[in-house]
């Protein structure tokens, strides 16, 4: 049963994740060959600093919250069901894998090279920790009492 739950959650993953990646493979050869020219957007200082925090709240904050509400729901079960746990990483998979857009936007946009720099680290950070692992996926039962 770990296995399907494992192999599902990575579906979701890679469905989520190969969009962004061929977005930035796209907009990187588009800008190398200079096909077509996107000029920086002047009011940048509006919409940096909201991209920088957006992916930081996807990356980071957002993830935290959902994870402490779901425990707390569940403080007083015994166990969890497999498919509420499924659910739960689900849901965790569609908020952190929002960063890599959000980064993709930054990149596309030219934003100022802090901005976009620290929306593409949280990206990294959501690619990396939210994959979804056996180990992490064994964790998290362990945690949660999964029956």
């Amino acid at each position: 049963m770990v296995r399907s739950m494992t192999e599902k959650l990575r579906k979701i993953y890679a469905v989520l994740l190969l969009p962004s990646i061929l977005g930035f493979v796209f907009v990187y050869l588009n800008k190398a060959s200079g096909f077509i020219n996107i000029d920086p957007i002047n009011f940048s200082e509006i919409i940096a600093p909201s991209i920088f925090i957006l992916s930081v709240l996807c990356a980071v904050a957002c993830p935290i919250f959902y994870r402490t509400f779901f425990a707390h729901r569940k403080r007083v079960d015994r166990s969890v069901s497999e498919n509420e746990l499924i659910k739960f990483e689900r849901n965790l998979i569609y908020i952190s894998m929002l960063t890599p857009y959000l980064a993709l936007t930054a990149y596309i946009l030219e934003l100022p090279r802090f901005y976009t720099a620290g929306a593409f680290l949280m990206g990294l950070y959501a690619i990396y920790y939210f994959y979804p692992s056996k180990r992490r996926l064994a964790f998290e039962r362990r945690i949660f009492r999964v029956k």
